[in-house]
């Protein structure tokens, strides 16, 4: 297995990503994940794996899960109602043992990769108590009276939201790194990665009208890379093209389809009141002249 990441055929790496891969590789520490929702954070363990050639485990976080559940969960009702029905596999408490996601990382064969996705939707103690078996890779079994330790340290990744802040011992074991928002260029790579041929032209409008919308003050969710991705495919499969895009009635005050971009009924309200496509239409299509709110 290659033990360096250079992006995939499905995914767009940045240098300063890619770099910053290989040197949480390189160090054995876990790889912290930030950036806006829709930036390709969870999608990125994925590619890593399939990159590395890697088995991947994901550990998708809630706000109700506890740290131990990555390491195990012991039944001890299930264990109690078997002992009173006289069920045999009470003698071997292994039997009641249920391996969690760090378990099975640890004792694979082959170097995986871990995600440990949206660590912020936690409670705030999670993190710490997670500290010494991410750092050590290896935890204690009360019940077994066993250790068990990673036979080849995996590849750890971790992303967040930035939905609350992570203390401050558990970032210094990570290598940090925030995906920024994609540029234009980016962003043109982005689409033809997923929508190879597609028509320049459309794709130039939509990511002008898509980048005026997220300059938009006020906008309660800017719309992301997944929500425009989702919006051209609407766009071609409506067939609505470049020039319907470039409408400058200014009753229609926002796009085509915008459901695919706006989430919430009071950025739709904002857009209502919003002269959108008139203030293009006053900017003279001026680039990057971004929409003012109302007063």
């Amino acid at each position: 297995m290659s033990g360096r990441f250079e992006g995939t055929d499905n995914y767009v790496a940045t240098d300063d990503l890619k770099v910053a891969v290989n040197a949480a590789i390189a160090l054995e520490r876990p790889l912290l994940i930030k950036g806006e929702p829709g930036t390709g954070k969870t999608v990125l363990a994925y590619e890593i794996a399939n990159a590395l050639k890697a088995p991947l485990i994901t550990w998708h976080i809630k706000s109700t899960t506890k740290a131990a559940q990555g390491l195990y969960e012991y039944d001890a009702v299930t264990r109690l109602r078997d002992s009173q029905l006289g069920d045999e596999r009470v003698k071997d408490v292994k039997n009641y043992i249920k391996k969690g996601k760090l378990w099975e990382a640890f004792e694979n064969a082959e170097r995986p990769v871990l995600l440990i996705d949206e660590i912020d939707k936690a409670d705030i103690e999670f993190p710490n108590d997670l500290l010494q078996e991410l750092d050590r890779m290896e935890f204690y079994v009360y019940e077994t009276n066993e250790t068990i330790k990673a036979a080849i340290r995996p590849i750890v990744l971790i992303t967040s939201n930035n939905e609350k802040e992570l203390p401050d011992a558990f970032l210094r074991r990570c290598f940090f790194h925030y995906i920024r928002f994609p540029e234009v260029e980016t962003m043109n790579e982005i689409v033809e990665v997923h929508y190879p041929g597609i028509k320049q032209k459309l794709v130039a409008e939509a990511l002008r009208i898509f980048y005026d919308m997220r300059k938009v003050p006020g906008l309660k969710k800017k719309p992301s890379t997944s929500e425009l991705l989702d919006w051209l495919k609407l766009l071609m499969v409506e067939d609505i093209g470049d020039e319907a895009l470039r409408e400058k009635d200014p009753t229609k005050l926002i796009p085509p389809l915008h459901g695919a971009l706006l989430k919430n009924e009071q950025d739709v309200h904002l857009f209502e009141r919003l002269a959108f496509l008139a203030r293009r239409e006053g900017a003279g299509n001026r680039p990057g002249a971004a929409p003012t709110a109302p007063k």
